[in-house]
């Protein structure tokens, strides 16, 4: 199986980033639809030619024809949506999905689901700090990374065309971990991340503090505008990986201080030189000649 403009491709969740991935398809000419909870959001999708049907409802005949199922959902409901309608899918139906934790979902969905129905994980590394599909820009994959996360019971084919999936979309780089490396990459990579972002936000009371601030503040902090739903519940999920890169985190945060409590300057300076060359690597290098909007994952 390949890609086709031909077959029909349903989106399940049109938030954010099922929004960013309804844009990118149809600007490509690929026959997107979607499912999610407000019409308000099909209506948008529909004025702004991201989707050529929209429901809120489970319709059987709109399941029934689709040939790649994206789901954009929280990872409970993603679960239950499969658990709950699996019987409407078309036998050779190939699903897939966006969610950001992938050890404690992969297995359990893939141990569920019909045989005649194929689930290829995959995790795009872009998103934006808004939620919702009035804030979906395709763009923000451009030059991002796209991790797809098979395992032992995952087809070439299917693990092929969702690598395709992510060349279409514009990802730069695509790569493959399993569940439980992609988990604990992961956590120090984004939950991590945002853990330090909300902290930094909740650790000083000063008033005011947004009249004094500097870029370094605003870009260090800007992923703590944080959807807390979803957000804790991915740690959560996570929990063993991400308080293990917390821990990591806290002891070399310690090494800093020390430093700077003895006035170690050659110390402080080696780590500093270390942080610059490591940083460098993750520039990235941009595929679209406008600027990409930043991402938040």
């Amino acid at each position: 199986m390949k890609l086709d403009r031909s077959q029909n491709i349903l989106i399940v969740g049109l938030g954010v980033i099922g929004g960013g991935y309804a844009r990118a398809l149809s600007k490509k000419g690929y026959r997107v639809f979607c499912i999610t909870k407000e019409q308000k959001d099909i209506d948008y999708a529909m004025e702004r030619g991201m989707i050529l049907y929209g429901t809120t409802e489970v319709e059987p005949a709109l399941i029934r024809q689709a040939d790649l199922i994206i789901f954009a959902l929280y990872p409970h409901v993603f679960v239950d949506w499969v658990k709950k309608n699996q019987d409407l899918f078309r036998p050779g139906t190939l699903i897939t999905d966006v969610t950001g934790v992938k050890g404690c979902i992969v297995r359990e969905v893939q141990g569920m689901l019909r045989r005649d129905v194929e689930f290829i994980a995959a995790h795009p590394m872009a998103g934006r700090e808004s939620s919702g599909v009035e804030y979906s820009d395709d763009r923000v994959f451009h030059g991002a990374n796209f991790i797809v996360t098979p395992t032992e019971r995952n087809t070439p084919q299917a693990i092929a065309l969702c690598k395709e999936l992510g060349q279409t979309l514009g990802f730069a780089r695509i790569t493959e971990l399993s569940p439980e490396e992609h988990d604990e990459m992961i956590a120090f990579l984004s939950q991590l991340t945002h853990c330090i972002a909300v902290t930094l936000m909740t650790c000083n009371q000063s008033p005011s503090l947004e009249q004094y601030t500097g870029d370094s503040f605003r870009d260090l902090t800007r992923i703590a505008k944080i959807n807390d739903e979803m957000w804790s519940e991915l740690f959560l999920l996570n929990r063993d990986a991400l308080l293990r890169q917390m821990d990591a985190f806290s002891e070399e945060f310690g090494r800093l201080r020390e430093m700077l409590r003895t006035g170690d300057v050659e110390a402080m300076r080696a780590m500093m030189r270390t942080s610059t060359a490591r940083r460098t690597l993750f520039d990235k290098t941009c595929t679209d000649p406008n600027e990409t909007p930043k991402g938040s994952n």
